[in-house]
């Protein structure tokens, strides 16, 4: 029984449900629809969230077909996973939702039964269940909003977004990495007003360098979902303003992210 897990997992179906139920009624024309990721329309969104959750499977039960994955991606690491979207984007969309939905459920079926302190391989580093399932949420809750986006439809801002906000502070020192910069030697203080008001904290509260702001904002920060200088983020000393403009809480490629509004 793992409690935290089990949390996890629980907001990651809610926020696929609510993902669905925003596409499920759309008509064909509908799906074509471009999002604010250049080249993407609704489709590939959907399509790249099948992929990646079957690539997580793969990644947590067969190796072959894990390692398979990794050479494509080694083979062309700015391409392949466009190439994917795009092309499961092609599909009908009654026939992609059916395959997100299968991927989506035995992915969570597999990591709730995936053993207690093991890890699986990823594209970036190696990840417990649990942490894949917040992976998977970030994800679909990023993916999530372009889709929103696209349809001209608010989405539900909710405290779920804490798993986004945790993987964010977690991902410091990779996103260091990803963009070649060494890593802070120090702990920060980062404290985030959540979408209910309650303030979430990381970090000692005397740490000399500081992150503070909407949780919202950092969310959609780390996701590459707005530019830095559409938020109400505020950072205090270099290297803390330094991981504002190169934050990013997902594997591969940082992006050209978003421009300014």
């Amino acid at each position: 029984m793992n409690a935290l897990l089990d949390g996890v997992l629980a907001d990651l179906a809610g926020e696929g449900e609510r993902l669905e139920s925003l596409v499920v009624g759309l008509p064909d024309a509908a799906w074509r629809t471009p999002t604010p990721a250049a080249g993407w329309d609704v489709a590939t969104q959907i399509a790249h969230l099948a992929w990646t959750d079957e690539a997580a499977h793969a990644a947590a039960t067969d190796k072959a077909r894990w390692d398979a994955l990794v050479l494509e991606a080694l083979a062309d690491p700015d391409h392949s996973v466009d190439r994917a979207a795009i092309q499961g984007g092609l599909a009908a969309p009654p026939a992609l939702l059916t395959r997100w939905r299968t991927a989506r459920t035995r992915l969570a079926r597999t990591l709730r039964d995936y053993p207690q302190g093991q890890k699986m391989p990823w594209y970036g580093p190696p990840m417990s269940a649990t942490s894949m399932a917040t992976a998977r949420f970030m994800e679909t809750w990023a993916h999530s909003l372009d889709v929103h986006a696209a349809v001209g439809v608010a989405p539900e801002v909710t405290d779920r977004i804490r798993h986004v906000a945790h993987l964010g502070v977690r991902t410091r020192d990779f996103a260091f990495a990803t963009h070649r910069l060494p890593a802070p030697t120090e702990e920060f203080r980062v404290d985030l007003t959540a979408p209910s008001g309650e303030v979430w904290s990381w970090g000692p509260e005397d740490a000399a360098q500081t992150v503070i702001g909407p949780a919202y904002d950092f969310c959609l920060l780390v996701t590459q979902r707005v530019n830095r200088t559409d938020t109400s983020l505020v950072a205090v000393g270099r290297d803390a303003d330094t991981w504002l403009s190169v934050a990013q809480c997902f594997a591969g490629p940082s992006g050209e992210g978003r421009e300014p509004r």
